[in-house]
């Protein structure tokens, strides 16, 4: 029989450490976290929800294409003649296993007005230069897109070069330019909602949306599935918020022909972040930015995404927060990084003080000291069982939340792949829950003092919040990107056979411009 005397006695010293003022205080404080997310996604859920009633009273009313306009009057051809122009700038790096699906989800649009797709790569051996001109191929004639190859960062994110590259090849009659991250799925009438809202309400900065991850089923996925869900609460607002997402911002495209508040030299003078970047700049001239509740997207996780991929897109995520341009900027970011780190460790170890407790609570079955020692301090199991109880509210809550969007996402695309909550594992959503928020000061302090960071095969340096050194070296880099698996180098081409909105895109293109198809 093994001694077990050393176990009990460091249980019973640690379960009265747990019982201390400071350790009642910590484990009220994760219970009281569990609780406040429980209520932000309750509010986030009613919010989409809200969405979901509409569009089902509206098609009880008659309108069944609530998914692409509230109003039906407006597809008549007098309202759809007078819509803007709408340049759509996706920046694309290398080619994974669900690009082509959501590139045709965002050329199938069915915007009614004016529309330009530019994919901006940063050379022709990207392989996603290959494919794209695939695409465009199959849809010529039909869709207003091109391919520009912006050449290599030198000075900020190759991401930004490449959407500033799609800023000087834009139209010149667009009144508002749409950057897309080639990992967003749209839905049909997603650029006619966001239009709108810029129609409705000149005020606005910038307009955005927000992922709705689907995990593959690695662990890996499913910590960056827990890592975004508390940020959904910020963009489920149904009209103003803070937040901003680089995925999917819409922005006048004037404020980049004029440079205003610096928003070209803010991020194209060693910029690495465009999000944070921008919300900074709102954030500084007290400018609006809006999240509209049908903005939720499909983002399906590499099906091989690894927990090491995972731990590289934490480090980005965490990086991000290192890189600012003024002082407003750089204060938003240390009490981002600040607050982040301290309540993802205040979530973390009341769970440890709990699972001391009940395996205190368990030893003391058969050990006598330990059952004279609990008698004394018999607050902990009690700490321990509300901690259970605020989870099973959190988990609940975000369940919810999470069926809801895919409802609303389904509704959004009727004739696209249906989403399914059965896929979610919530044992390792939990799992996911302890481990990523475990990390996250880990990361967010590597970051701090390491000043570097690799992704998708480009190392960039920081100095005084600013890119100062890129290095690029294919021959010691992985050959996928950290995050979409995508293939970086070498050719990769497949294009899979067009669906029912395509074909009702190109009709409506054909529509909307008479005088190219006239005989």
């Amino acid at each position: 029989m093994w001694n077990l005397e050393p176990l009990d006695a460091l249980l019973a010293v640690l379960s009265r450490a747990f019982c201390s003022p400071l350790a009642i205080f910590i484990q009220i404080q994760g219970c009281v976290i569990c609780l406040t997310l429980a209520i932000g996604w309750c509010g986030a859920a009613y919010v989409r929800n809200r969405e979901i009633r509409r569009m089902k009273k509206d098609a009880d009313g008659g309108n069944y294409f609530s998914f692409i306009c509230q109003d039906i009057n407006d597809l008549e051809h007098s309202a759809q003649v007078n819509l803007p122009r709408v340049s759509v700038i996706m920046p694309l790096k290398g080619f994974g296993e669900h690009n082509m699906q959501n590139w045709r989800s965002q050329i199938t649009s069915l915007y009614g007005g004016p529309l330009e797709f530019l994919f901006v790569v940063e050379s022709v051996d990207d392989p996603a230069y290959h494919v794209v001109s695939g695409l465009i191929s199959e849809f010529k004639d039909s869709v207003e897109a091109r391919i520009v190859v912006a050449g290599i960062s030198t000075i900020c994110s190759q991401k930004i070069h490449n959407q500033l590259a799609g800023i000087e090849n834009m139209h010149k009659d667009s009144k508002y330019v749409l950057f897309l991250d080639d990992d967003v799925r749209l839905h049909p009438g997603s650029i006619g909602a966001l239009t709108a809202e810029m129609q409705k309400n000149p005020e606005i900065f910038i307009q955005t949306g927000y992922p709705l991850d689907l995990p593959s089923g690695s662990l890996g996925s499913y910590c960056i599935y827990e890592y975004h869900m508390p940020c959904s609460m910020g963009f489920a607002t149904g009209g103003k918020t803070f937040f901003l997402w680089g995925g999917c911002m819409m922005m006048h495209a004037n404020d980049f022909r004029e440079d205003l508040y610096g928003v070209v030299s803010g991020l194209r003078d060693g910029g690495y972040s465009d999000d944070m970047t921008l919300a900074a700049i709102a954030g500084e001239h007290k400018r609006l930015i809006t999240s509209p509740p049908v903005a939720v997207f499909p983002h399906p996780l590499a099906s091989d995404l690894s927990f090491s991929r995972y731990w590289n897109y934490l480090r980005k995520q965490t990086f991000v927060l290192e890189s600012y341009i003024s002082n407003v900027n750089w204060l938003m970011n240390r009490a981002l990084f600040s607050s982040h780190c301290y309540l993802s460790w205040g979530f973390v170890w009341p769970y440890f003080m709990a699972l001391t407790h009940f395996l205190a609570a368990l030893r003391s079955l058969y050990s006598d000291r330990l059952s004279r020692e609990l008698k004394v301090s018999s607050c902990g199991l009690t700490l321990a069982s509300c901690l259970v109880v605020s989870t099973v509210i959190e988990l609940l809550s975000m369940w919810n939340l999470t069926k809801v969007e895919i409802q609303l996402c389904n509704m959004l695309s009727p004739e696209g792949p249906r989403v399914s909550l059965k896929s979610y594992n919530w044992g390792l959503i939990f799992l996911a829950m302890l481990v990523d928020n475990f990390l996250y000061p880990v990361s967010a302090i590597r970051s701090h003092f390491s000043q570097y960071i690799n992704w998708s095969g480009v190392r960039y340096y920081l100095r005084e919040g600013k890119i100062s050194k890129i290095e690029r070296f294919k021959e010691d880099v992985a050959n996928y990107s950290d995050l979409g698996g995508k293939h970086l180098y070498g050719k990769r081409v497949y294009i899979p056979k067009a669906s029912l909105l395509s074909s009702l895109s190109r009709r409506l293109f054909q529509w909307h411009q008479p005088k190219k198809y006239d005989s």
